[in-house]
């Protein structure tokens, strides 16, 4: 593995060659003031109230036409099993930021921990905004104040939502031998992505996929290509993030009905991955809002009644956004921590 590059500095110039999105003089300014207004968004009162109204709307959309069904489901709420989800959310949290940052490192730049938190966490809010790739913009421009080439944090970025993609459909397939009924819940094409996506990873055609990009865009090839050992330990975060993600979707289920089982916990995982994985593919709806609180409700009807599945669907938005929200607050303080020391 090539030596790491300086995680501490000076940021470069914005106008500088090395200074633009992917390596070349394009966009310097401009990228770092959208994302200024991007980072923003997790400090901003008008944009946490604009989140709990769109979420409230949701909320009151879905209920509507089961209001006596979810009334029900919410008395058998338990704050215990609502606090080890919780808990299971910010673990999920915690592994997907690990992955990033393994990413990364592979590709030469190893952050510290404080500082991945910053980049990955913040950048994360890009993903309310319509699209998929807000994040890996927003990522790439946050590196770069920790000396990490801008390419090099999109790339990482980028190969990221691949491996995520990938190692959900994956999770998906393990789980099918004791709930093949995910594969009925009408979403089961999601599952043919899996093999493309899987080559697509491999280091050898990932690597040459990435410099391709960076010369569409006119910018320098990647001084050091993903490795197949780098590849695995990003895909063990990843895979520890699905199993939180499953988890937070039992513990919420289990006092509405949701027998306590190994199966059950199969279910839950399987059909988190299967809707994370469909609310990808929606990239016009903000972080799959609504494409996949569908995919995840068609799973979970199977075990659970009406009023329930909407109230644990909800539940399972909210904790994330919260958590989102959360992580992102506290980047945002160990940037201006930085910025005083």
């Amino acid at each position: 593995m090539a030596e790491d590059v300086p995680v501490a500095g000076p940021a470069r110039p914005a106008g500088s060659p090395a200074g633009s999105p992917l390596g070349s003089p394009i966009g310097g300014a401009g990228i770092g003031g959208l994302v200024g207004r991007v980072t923003g968004l997790a400090g901003s009162r008008s944009v946490r109230w604009g989140f709990g109204l769109v979420a409230l709307a949701l909320a009151v959309w879905a209920i509507a036409g089961r209001r006596e069904a979810v009334l029900s489901a919410l008395h058998r709420l338990d704050l215990r099993y609502l606090a080890l989800a919780a808990l299971a959310t910010l673990v999920n949290e915690a592994f997907t930021g690990l992955a990033w940052r393994a990413l990364l490192t592979d590709l030469g730049s190893r952050l510290p921990v404080a500082a991945a938190v910053r980049v990955f966490f913040v950048g994360q809010i890009g993903k309310y905004l319509p699209g998929s790739l807000w994040p890996l913009v927003v990522q790439a421009e946050l590196a770069r104040d920790h000396g990490v080439p801008r390419r090099r944090a999109a790339a990482a970025s980028l190969v990221m939502i691949l491996l995520s993609a990938a190692s959900g459909l994956l999770v998906v397939l393990l789980c099918l031998p004791f709930v093949p009924s995910v594969a009925h819940s009408g979403y089961g094409w999601a599952l043919v992505l899996v093999v493309p996506l899987l080559v697509l990873l491999h280091p050898a055609v990932i690597g040459r996929v990435l410099d391709r990009l960076l010369r569409v865009v006119g910018g320098e090839p990647l001084e050091q290509r993903p490795s197949l050992r780098g590849t695995a330990v990003a895909t063990g975060w990843a895979a520890g993030s699905w199993v939180t993600a499953g988890l937070q979707v039992w513990l919420l289920a289990l006092p509405l009905g949701l027998a306590a089982s190994p199966h059950t916990l199969a279910l839950a995982i399987g059909g988190y991955g299967l809707a994370w994985a469909v609310g990808l593919v929606v990239v016009i709806a903000p972080a799959g809002a609504g494409a996949r609180e569908v995919a995840l409700a068609a799973v979970l009807a199977s075990s659970l009644d009406a009023g329930a599945v909407v109230v644990v669907v909800l539940l399972s938005r909210v904790l994330f956004s919260t958590a989102d929200l959360a992580l992102a607050g506290v980047g945002l303080a160990i940037g201006r921590a930085e910025k005083r020391a």
